[in-house]
C-alpha cells in the first residue's frame, strides 16, 4: 500500500481513485504488512480496517491528512505516534466518522463507511468503540449506569443483561468497588477506567484510543496503562492507540506507526521503529522524547 500511495499525492474528492477490490486490497496489504507487525498472518485473511488515500482538510485550506494509507488486521494492536499536529487524532476521528474525510476511503471488514449519513453513521459507530482524552462520562450517572447506558440505548439489551455486562467490565478494570460512584467522586484515572469499561462492554469490532492518558496526572497514568496493557495482551481485541507513552508502545504494540505532517512516515515492528528507525524525522522525534 505504501508503494501504491507514493504514486498519488494531493488527492481531493474529485480525483481520489475508487476503493480497491476487497480481494486485491487484501492481497497487497498481506504482502506489504508481513514483517511490519507481530500479527499472526493467515493466508487469505482481510484487514479489519482499510484506509485508502485518506485526506482531511479543514476550512478548505488547512490540510491535516495527506493521502494516508493504512491497514489494521483482526486482533492487531497498532500504536500511532507523532508530534502534536501530525494528524494522528484526526485519522482516528475519521475512522469512527466524528470527522468527515475530505477524500478517500475507510472500510471496516470490507464495508465502506465513508459517505454514510444519519442512521448508517450510528450503525457504524456501534462497531467502533472509542476512548477519549476527556473521559466523556455522564456526570449525573453512576459508573455502573455509565457502562449500562450504551448497551440499553444502542444495543437494546435488557437492563439485567446490561447490568451483568457492566459489572463484569468494571471489575475487569479494577472498578468493581466503585460501581455506585458518580464521576465527580472519582479520580481522573478511575474515570478513564470506567470509560474503557464502557467501550469494551459494547463489544466493538475495533477499539480506538485517542491519547487516553494525556489528561491524567502522572501518578494516575500507570493504572490506566495497566488496564490497556491487559486488554491488549489478553482481550483478543483489535486496537488502534494514539499515544505518547513510548514504553506502552514498545511492550504492547504489534506494529508502531509514526506520523508527521498528515502522512505515515514510517511503520514497523516496535523494536525496529524504536531501535533502528529508517527515516531521519522518526529518529529526531524519538530522540527528542527519549
Amino acid at each position: 500500500m505504501a508503494l501504491f500511495a507514493k504514486k498519488h499525492k494531493g488527492f481531493d474528492a474529485a480525483t481520489v481513485p475508487p476503493a480497491m477490490d476487497a480481494n486485491e486490497a487484501a492481497s497487497i496489504a498481506f504482502a506489504h504488512d508481513q514483517g511490519l507487525s507481530r500479527h499472526h498472518f493467515v493466508e487469505g485473511e482481510h484487514p479489519a480496517v482499510r484506509i485508502e488515500h485518506l485526506n482531511k482538510t479543514f476550512n478548505g485550506e488547512t490540510q491535516v491528512l495527506r493521502d494516508v494509507n493504512l491497514d489494521v488486521w483482526n486482533g492487531e494492536i497498532v500504536v500511532v505516534l507523532g508530534p502534536s499536529g501530525s494528524g494522528k487524532s484526526t485519522m482516528l476521528r475519521c475512522i469512527n466518522l466524528l470527522e468527515t474525510p475530505t477524500a478517500g476511503h475507510i472500510l471496516i471488514d470490507d464495508e465502506e463507511i465513508t459517505g454514510k449519513s444519519g442512521r448508517e453513521v450510528a450503525r457504524v459507530r456501534r462497531e467502533l468503540g472509542m476512548v477519549f482524552q476527556g473521559f466523556n462520562l455522564f456526570p449525573h450517572l453512576t459508573a455502573l449506569e455509565n457502562v449500562m447506558v450504551g448497551q440499553t440505548k444502542v444495543l437494546k439489551k435488557d437492563k439485567e443483561e446490561a447490568r451483568a455486562e457492566a459489572i463484569k467490565q468494571l471489575e475487569a478494570v479494577g472498578m468493581g468497588d466503585r460501581i455506585d460512584f458518580k464521576p465527580p467522586q472519582l479520580s481522573g484515572g478511575q474515570q478513564q477506567r470506567v470509560a474503557i469499561a464502557r467501550a469494551v462492554a459494547m463489544h466493538p469490532k475495533v477499539l480506538l484510543f485517542d491519547e487516553p492518558t494525556s489528561a491524567l496526572d502522572p501518578e494516575l497514568v500507570r493504572d490506566v496503562l495497566g488496564v490497556m496493557r491487559e486488554l491488549a495482551l489478553h482481550g483478543n481485541m483489535t486496537m488502534i492507540v494514539v499515544t505518547h507513552e513510548m514504553g506502552f508502545a514498545r511492550e504492547v504494540a504489534d506494529r508502531v506507526v509514526f506520523m508527521e505532517g498528515g502522512v505515515v512516515v514510517e511503520q514497523g515492528l516496535p523494536e525496529d521503529v524504536f531501535d533502528h528507525p529508517q527515516h531521519e524525522r522518526t529518529k529526531q522525534f524519538l530522540g527528542s522524547i527519549g
